[in-house]
């Protein structure tokens, strides 16, 4: 397990690495307005072609970067109960922390 883990959490590191290198960029149809690219796509010339890191079919992220933001999806295994109840946890802490 140890074996194939390491190199797919080296692969999203590096993937968030070079997604992450964000900058300012104001709205190329309304002035003083910074909205996020990847959520109003109003210029295709600057969403970036989207990165899919897969592991197996249920476990992979989802990496969709343009000039000012990031979405970023992630697949979680739930092989048990036990992997349910943590990821439920997890998600909770992330949508408290990021939102």
């Amino acid at each position: 397990m140890a074996n194939t883990l390491q190199p797919y959490l080296e692969c999203v590191r590096r993937t968030l690495d070079a997604s992450l290198c964000l900058q300012q960029f104001g709205s190329q149809v309304v002035e003083r307005h910074n909205k996020p690219e990847i959520e109003v796509r109003t210029s295709k010339e600057l969403i970036m072609n989207p990165v899919i890191i897969a592991r197996n079919n249920k476990e992979r992220v989802l990496i969709e970067p343009s000039i000012n933001s990031v979405r970023i999806s992630i697949g979680i295994k739930q092989a048990d109960n036990i992997e349910q109840i943590l990821c439920k946890k997890f998600m909770k802490v992330l949508s408290q922390v990021f939102v």
